[in-house]
């Protein structure tokens, strides 16, 4: 038996006793100095993106940009903030006073607030919990935090383990469901890369679907896993006397199998329909998503998504089965419009990485349920995408890398664009060239929006840090379609038009909008402004002069100009944040929940 001290115990261990992993003493980077400076940015990031989505109304104080917003205590929380495209706040965070003191608690913040921000009691614990979890984990990143110009020098894998998570969301790494070293190990600051364990399911649970190419699992084994891995696995099963063929062969999450595989499906696991199997050779790196992984090892072998039974910014990191055995299909059929249009084939040289193989397996309770909750109906499968190839000279990095901030106050953005030579508006005008058109296009000419958010779009650079095209990933969860119908929807197939969801005209043109407009580039701005000189409003008429660019290079579009209007007076505002403290809260629902709409924005590309 262990004589170990359980982890609450506070004794050290005595010599006798096997040494206990410091981490049970507390991670080093949780210091007062640590906590406070993330604190305060937290803080102000809550208070800007708060009054952003209109859940407070901060008032004008004395003094250039001051604020105040009166507590449910009667205390007073003042602030510095500058107004900027969308209605948006950008609050100092070193300007924060609570009651005339230096305020640096995010936590004592929503307590003192609960009445203001109008939180019931379940939401408000739940969130204090996302809050803290997302504070340590900003703690994380600060005590490793890199200089700009090292970041610069990383491959795309590494510089995810780097970013600081949704620029939007305020709780965005809440990751609930992790215990705080599931955190130091899974999350993709850890940076810890690990090889991941495979399971054999019986062919009567789980289904296969992939891209020509990647007719059969057999072709998708041959790439992905070496012979001796995949002999090794058949050997599994014929000890036990199973048949190799009738199975298919997927990796999982450990922290999946360990938490959720092994309790839920229990019964197949006994029956030996589900079967374990040792980890393949090659090591992995967890991504932003956290439930996707870049082989590190192998970088021309796929990249994985797995569910991930955890709930973070907003869902639960599951994988819906409709959606992934759809996935190989929508991948086919967007892909099929690249390839037939010569402007984005050559001209824009649009990266495309398809989700090209899926393997989905039903819960054989959960899934007939429709009333259960979602996150119950999302817990085994896996889909390959498609890695990056860069021919030599070519990098990439997530859009998001570009808001990032070094802990000298430098930007990512300032630091690429001083290595590309290029004055700064042009720098710009090369990075709206090689992100808008295939984008507009893919609107405009076929009535298809992806989510351009800055995890999903990659902005692919040459030698000199100079943006050159576009990347894009995520089809199956984060593309959209008109509902009304065109003619270049009619050779859809019906697999892909039953899973595809569709929306009116007016609100299709809301991916492009809040996913990079409001969602990347009304952070991008401010930046480009305080460390590129490049003023907020020269800025949104450079997004605005590219989008009159691509409308003037294809006049025969003028009717989808205007059914697709992107220059509208005003938009609806989307609310990420009021969704979690209001609409959807941490209840469970059979479906996915979807952001907000409160009132509406002015459009400053108008």
């Amino acid at each position: 038996m262990s004589t170990s001290p359980a982890p609450h115990d506070s004794a050290r261990p005595t010599p006798s006793e096997p040494p206990v992993p410091p981490d049970l003493y507390g991670p080093p980077e949780l210091t007062p100095e640590a906590w406070a400076r993330a604190g305060a940015r937290l803080l102000a990031k809550a208070v800007g993106e708060f009054a952003y989505e209109e859940i407070v109304t901060p008032r004008p104080a004395d003094g250039p940009g001051r604020h105040t917003l009166a507590l449910d205590d009667g205390g007073t929380l003042a602030f510095t903030a500058r107004r900027g495209a969308y209605g948006g706040w950008r609050v100092d965070p070193g300007s924060l006073t609570l009651d005339g003191a230096p305020a640096t608690d995010p936590l004592a913040f929503l307590v003192r607030a609960r009445r203001l921000l109008g939180l019931d009691g379940a939401t408000l614990g739940h969130l204090i919990r996302e809050l803290s979890t997302t504070l340590a984990a900003d703690t994380r990143l600060d005590h490793t935090a890199l200089p700009a110009a090292r970041l610069a020098e990383l491959g795309y894998a590494e510089l995810e383990g780097h970013q600081t998570g949704h620029p939007w969301l305020v709780v965005n790494k809440g990751r609930i469901g992790f215990s705080a070293r599931d955190a130091a190990r899974w999350s993709p600051e850890a940076r810890r890369p690990a090889r991941l364990p495979w399971i054999a399911v019986s062919s009567r649970m789980a289904a296969y679907r992939g891209v020509p190419g990647l007719d059969t699992p057999d072709v998708l084994y041959e790439r992905e896993l070496d012979p001796e891995v995949r002999e090794a696995f058949r050997a599994v099963l014929r000890a036990r006397g199973l048949d190799p063929e009738g199975y298919l062969l997927l990796p999982v999450h450990p922290w999946q199998w360990d938490e959720v595989l092994l309790p839920l499906f229990a019964p197949a696991i006994a029956s030996g329909a589900v079967v374990p199997l040792p980890a393949d050779g090659d090591l992995r790196l967890p991504q932003q998503s956290v439930r996707t992984f870049l082989n590190t090892t192998r970088p021309d072998r796929h990249t994985v998504k797995l569910p991930l039974s955890v709930l973070n910014t907003l869902v639960w990191r599951g994988l819906p089965t409709e959606r992934t055995l759809a996935a190989p299909a929508v991948t086919s059929w967007v892909h099929g419009l690249r390839d037939a249009d010569p402007f984005l084939r050559e001209e824009c040289g649009v990266i495309l990485l398809g989700e090209v193989a899926s393997i989905t397996v039903e819960h054989p309770l959960y899934d007939r349920l429709p009333e259960v909750p979602y996150q119950y109906k999302e817990l085994l499968g896996a889909i390959w995408r498609e890695p990056l190839r860069l021919p030599p000279g070519e990098r990439a990095r997530t859009l998001a890398a570009l808001l990032h901030t070094d802990p000298g106050g430098r930007a990512f953005v300032a630091e690429l664009v001083e290595r590309s030579g290029l004055a700064p508006r042009a720098w710009l005008q090369r990075l709206f060239a090689a992100l808008l058109p295939p984008l507009l296009h893919f609107l405009y000419r076929y009535g298809t929006v992806f989510s351009p958010h800055g995890e999903n779009a990659i902005v692919v650079y040459d030698e000199q840090d100079v943006p050159v095209r576009l990347a894009i990933k995520d089809f199956v969860d984060d593309v959209n379609i008109s509902a009304v119908p065109l003619p270049e929807h009619d050779t859809m197939p019906d697999d892909v038009r039953a899973v595809l969801l569709t929306e009116q005209p007016d609100f299709l043109t809301q991916f492009i909008h809040s996913g990079l407009f409001v969602g990347v580039f009304r952070f991008l701005a401010p930046l480009c402004e305080e460390q590129l000189g490049v003023p907020e409003d020269e800025f949104w008429s450079l997004v605005r002069a590219e989008i009159l660019r691509h409308q003037a290079r294809f006049p025969e579009l003028k009717e989808r100009f205007e059914l697709f209007d992107l220059l509208v007076p005003r938009i609806e505002r989307l609310c990420l944040n009021r969704n979690r403290l209001h609409l959807d809260g941490y209840r469970d629902r059979p479906e996915r929940p979807h952001a907000a709409v409160h009132g509406t924005v002015p459009n400053p590309l108008a």
